[in-house]
């Protein structure tokens, strides 16, 4: 069996038999599929697609390529969530410490950015000393003393989708439903979770830039993990701008502890945590109704019991164990810090969210081809949002960069990214719809 044949029969839209997936993913460990092998493999899956039987051959030879995980010695759910990404998004550190404080165990495998979107690791990566990928005794021990752990893929844990993960991002294959679905499954399968919550983002900041595909996904992953017996449901939310007010990975750390300290917490935002922690509450039959547990997540938050979760989980990953004080004390600073000034007054009637992205990858806070290394520092904050009335000179966003030339472009980026007009635009429905 060869690898190049095994591309050129997707190619040409054929079927793949669960032996020549098993050929190409073993492959992938052994050396004998290479980066270009596989970056034409993601590139025929994207145009030609899969069938159920296919992606459920692709997620089930990812979770087979490592170890998998089980919480038989635990005495509760365990239960993750799962973002397809977006810009801002910075939820799932919010959200885990969260559904942990109300007795649900959350093994969180995430992973890096993708293209313009933001990676949960990349951003945790920014507290100094924070280990995203502890050995699975560590791993093991932090859930079930603290509820919580959020880290990478181990060399140990779905190997194969780490591998196609990089390469998806730096060669255009990011946008395929079935890569998609395998790739998010196989990490959590290998987890061993007994359920899981979708975000699903939809809008010009997602992957998923339109409803059809954002439904046709969320159900494709329901669809595939029910045949894995995992409970699993989705939720799509919008993704028609950035998420909180800030976009980059220390400056969204440091909004995700003013969220848990309940200092300040962006309502979409808000409304979008709440929610999945209600589901995810759901799911784990803590709740009799996702009511109560949008009840019961608000209540554990504004206890202040969330954030200690929080800065336990960072404290036994080996970062800093006092990150809830002085924290901004605890990150590297950006060199230049400049407004972003509207040219015209009026509303903002609509933002380009994949180009406020990019600009963030201009700053160096993502990466352009797999090798590249980020600068945590840099990003955005202030972030205003659609609907909101503007002047002229006034700040859309601060720019946080490293010097004055990157600034400018990233300036100029994102001041293209806003349209401003006379008329107030109608409100985006932040929670769209509910998949089971």
């Amino acid at each position: 069996m060869l690898p190049q044949e095994i591309i050129r029969k997707k190619k040409d839209g054929l079927a793949l038999s669960d032996s020549e997936i098993q050929y190409y993913i073993e492959g992938i460990s052994n050396g004998s599929v290479s980066e270009s092998h596989i970056a034409a493999f993601c590139m025929a899956v994207m145009f030609k697609g899969m069938s159920t039987e296919e992606t459920f051959s692709l997620t089930d030879h990812m979770v087979k390529s490592g170890d998998k995980l089980n919480w038989n010695d635990l005495n509760g759910p365990v239960v993750d969530k799962h973002s397809t990404g977006g810009v801002g998004d910075k939820v799932s550190i919010m959200l885990a410490p969260i559904v942990a404080s109300c007795g649900i165990y959350t093994p969180m495998i995430s992973g890096r950015g993708l293209g313009h979107t933001g990676g949960t690791l990349d951003k945790l990566e920014s507290i100094p000393g924070y280990n995203t990928t502890p050995d699975n005794l560590l791993f093991r021990r932090i859930v079930k003393n603290v509820g919580c752990a959020i880290i990478g893929q181990t060399s140990s844990l779905a190997p194969a989708d780490k591998v196609i993960y990089g390469v998806r991002d730096v060669t255009a294959t990011v946008e395929s439903i079935p890569l998609i679905t395998a790739s998010i499954l196989s990490k959590k399968l290998a987890a061993g979770l007994d359920g899981l919550v979708m975000d699903i983002k939809t809008g010009n900041g997602a992957f998923a830039d339109n409803f059809d595909f954002a439904r046709n996904m969320g159900n494709c992953i329901i669809e595939v993990a029910k045949q894995f017996g995992m409970n699993t449901s989705a939720i799509i939310t919008d993704m028609n701008q950035p998420l909180g007010g800030t976009v980059g990975n220390t400056l969204e750390i440091i909004e995700v502890i003013d969220y848990l300290k309940c200092v300040r917490q962006e309502p979409r935002l808000h409304e979008v945590v709440l929610t999945l922690a209600a589901e995810m509450l759901a799911v784990a039959g803590l709740v009799d109704s996702t009511d109560d547990g949008f009840q019961k997540a608000k209540e554990i938050l504004g206890s202040g019991k969330a954030a200690e979760t929080f800065e336990k989980m960072v404290s036994e990953l080996g970062g800093p164990n006092n990150i809830l004080q002085n924290t901004d004390s605890h990150f590297k600073s950006a060199s230049v810090v400049k407004p972003i000034l509207a040219h015209q007054s009026g509303f903002i009637s609509q933002i380009n969210t994949r180009a406020v992205g990019l600009a963030v990858v201009e700053l160096g806070g993502g990466r352009k081809k797999t090798s590249d290394s980020i600068d945590h520092s840099v990003g955005l904050t202030s972030v205003l949002r659609l609907g909101e009335k503007v002047k002229a000179g006034q700040p859309l966003a601060i720019v946080h960069a490293q010097n004055e030339d990157q600034a400018n472009i990233a300036i100029n980026m994102v001041n293209d990214a806003y349209t401003i007009l006379d008329i107030s635009p109608s409100n985006n429905q932040t929670i769209i719809k509910l998949l089971k």
